[in-house]
């Protein structure tokens, strides 16, 4: 049981969705499976989903009164 952890970890590690730098793009999929691309320019930090935060708004939208 203990020999098979290591290679699962390995292989679940090689096997995730990483973004990928092509042509001054970076290429990923996101969850729905859709494959998409970002410029590199705009790139500032890739983050594992699991570390990323939420994003906090500045400003709380106020419903209008009819």
């Amino acid at each position: 049981m203990k020999k098979l952890i290591l290679p699962l970890l390995l292989s679940l590690a090689v096997f995730t969705s990483k973004p990928r730098l092509e042509k001054g793009n970076y290429y990923y999929k996101d969850a729905t499976g859709r494959k998409l691309s970002v410029p590199a320019g705009r790139v500032i930090e890739i983050v594992p989903a699991s570390m990323a935060e939420e994003e906090k708004t500045r400003f709380k939208p106020t419903p209008v009164p009819q």
